[in-house]
């Protein structure tokens, strides 16, 4: 695994932690994703709606990497994406380094805001 990625991911991790406590990983993260990008607040989510919090956050930080295209938001204001090339087939090690990645340059580029996530 890439050392540097690594310590930014950790870095990271820390600073989520400080306002949503200390089990962070990245489905929790993926998670927070999923509400920010929703803009709706947290709320309570039905179990359905987790799935589709976590999709959509998949979807929002592989897009910049020619994956996903977003489509625009349905009546419900939820975001939909289209697949547009498959990801190449990658081991567990690979695709958590690259969901990682892609997590960093999401929190980066949005200046890691979590403004529409209150614990």
């Amino acid at each position: 695994m890439d050392y540097a990625l690594e310590l930014r991911y950790q870095a990271l991790v820390k600073s989520l932690s400080a306002d949503f406590g200390p089990h962070i990983d990245l489905q929790v993260i993926l998670f927070l994703i999923g509400v920010e990008e929703l803009g709706q607040g947290y709320r309570k989510f039905k179990k359905h709606e987790k799935t589709d919090l976590m999709h959509v956050a998949v979807c929002t930080v592989l897009e910049p990497y020619g994956y996903y295209k977003y489509e625009g938001n349905d009546a419900d204001n939820w975001p939909h994406y289209t697949l547009v090339k498959e990801l190449p087939p990658l081991d567990e090690d690979q695709q958590q380094a690259l969901m990682k990645e892609a997590v960093l340059e999401y929190f980066e580029h949005h200046g890691h805001s979590t403004k529409h996530i209150q614990p």
